[in-house]
């Protein structure tokens, strides 16, 4: 199976640009978009053969996940079941036969580390909570943009860097936490050097240089990975400021 994740930083919007091109050329068997900012009823999607399943915000044109797949899943669930974090419509689970499939917008702790003490303090504790409570049923993967870069191999400038969103800490910390509880970060199973990146600012030619960030992830439970065969990063793919991850693996 072919797994896909992208920020799409607005589906609408990412239509326009290709989006259409790039499914029928990658062909995924599932595919999990982030920051949709859209509700279903304002997307016609002209994929037939794909299974669409939304999580929206409740603020229109914000946040939102979705999954498409080819395979119907036994069952959905939106959200983690805690109201205060499943507002934004950032959390979406679809189960398989033998696996849970997430997929994830995670908070941005923003600029002046506004939303820090949530993100950390709260999300991220959610979260890993979340899934870890999958995992006991069987085995995971969860995808999408976790908005943290893990290590300073994961972004062009990491010494400047140091206190900005997405490379705090306590944000790193988090990601930490992930791996110590089991999880694997699937594509530094296959890439150990630094200069590949999944998400660029739109200022100053940041992509054209390649001044990016490596902020998004597929991780899966450790007991799988004897059936992982390839993760990767699809930089050339335009659409959006972040470009699609991906893992090639036997389910």
């Amino acid at each position: 199976m072919k797994l896909i994740s992208w920020n799409v930083n607005g589906i609408r919007a990412v239509i326009k640009k290709g989006f259409y091109d790039f499914v029928a050329e990658c062909d995924p068997d599932i595919l999990c978009l982030q920051e949709t900012k859209a509700q279903p009823d304002q997307v016609e999607l002209e994929l037939p053969q794909y299974s669409g399943h939304w999580n929206s915000a409740v603020k229109k044109g914000y946040s939102g996940v979705l999954i498409l797949t080819k395979v119907e899943p036994l069952a959905v669930i939106k959200g983690m079941g805690i109201e205060k974090h499943d507002q934004e419509g950032r959390v979406i689970t679809a189960e398989f036969n033998d696996f849970y499939l997430v997929t994830v917008y995670t908070p941005n702790a923003k600029r002046e580390l506004l939303r820090l003490p949530y993100r950390s303090e709260e999300w991220d504790v959610a979260f890993l909570d979340f899934v870890k409570a999958l995992e006991k049923q069987k085995p995971v993967i969860f995808c999408g943009d976790l908005n943290v870069a893990h290590k300073e191999i994961d972004l062009a400038n990491p010494k400047t860097n140091r206190r900005n969103a997405g490379f705090t800490d306590e944000e790193r910390a988090g990601f930490d936490n992930i791996v110590d509880a089991g999880f694997i970060d699937t594509f530094r199973e296959f890439e150990s050097e630094g200069g590949h990146y999944s998400w660029w600012s739109y200022r100053a030619g940041a992509r054209a240089r390649n001044v990016g960030w490596r902020i998004d992830y597929f991780c899966i439970s450790k007991s799988l990975r004897p059936k992982l065969e390839n993760a990767f990063i699809l930089p050339d793919v335009m659409g959006s400021d972040h470009c699609p991850v991906g893992i090639d693996i036997s389910l």
